[in-house]
């Protein structure tokens, strides 16, 4: 039976160091999941310093959905530890696969799109029940009500997700200034 881990805090709050000391400090194998896209040069350095700062020994996996297929990836096999960063991101990415305008869009519709997200939450939950899975996720509930349509679906959709993946966590950390406080 694995753990289920779930650290969460705002943008720079020390979410994804805390979750990589918690994967190092485990002395395990680790698989990380890294969900981010490469589209800007804002981001592209974001994830050259996330690749700087993890151990070269790790297992990197680029996905952001799908997770049903990980369970025969080499990396996923031997890793006991799988480090996903991040979930907000992966809400992002699989909400912009969507060929829909998020400003003219039927409540049905996002709807929908909230289904088909749970759903891979649902799959990676599933598939790393035997390891120890560490999810890092941005709190979205802290801030102003976006003035747009697609950032308030956003905002609602992940902090559901966020929700289901604390609901079902064995522990879960919030993330002020770098200093983790447990909530569960």
């Amino acid at each position: 039976m694995g753990q289920l881990i779930f650290v969460t805090g705002g943008a720079r709050s020390g979410k994804s160091t805390y979750a990589e000391n918690l994967a190092r400090e485990s002395g395990q194998p680790v698989a990380y999941i890294a969900t981010a896209i490469a589209f800007d040069d804002g981001m592209k350095d974001r994830i050259a310093k996330h690749q700087a700062q993890r151990p070269n020994h790790w297992g990197t996996i680029e996905q952001y959905k799908d997770f049903q297929t990980i369970a025969e990836n080499p990396i996923f096999k031997q890793a006991r530890v799988v480090l996903f960063d991040c979930l907000t991101v992966m809400t992002t990415n699989n909400m912009l696969d969507f060929p829909v305008d998020y400003d003219t869009c039927s409540m049905e519709t996002v709807g929908e799109i909230e289904a088909a997200i749970k759903l891979e939450v649902e799959k990676l939950l599933d598939v790393c029940q035997d390891k120890t899975l560490i999810v890092v996720s941005n709190e979205v509930g802290l801030g102003l009500v976006p003035a747009y349509k697609l950032g308030s679906y956003f905002r609602d959709i992940a902090g559901r997700m966020n929700q289901l993946v604390a609901g079902r966590a064995d522990e879960a950390y919030l993330l002020v200034a770098g200093l983790p406080m447990k909530l569960k």
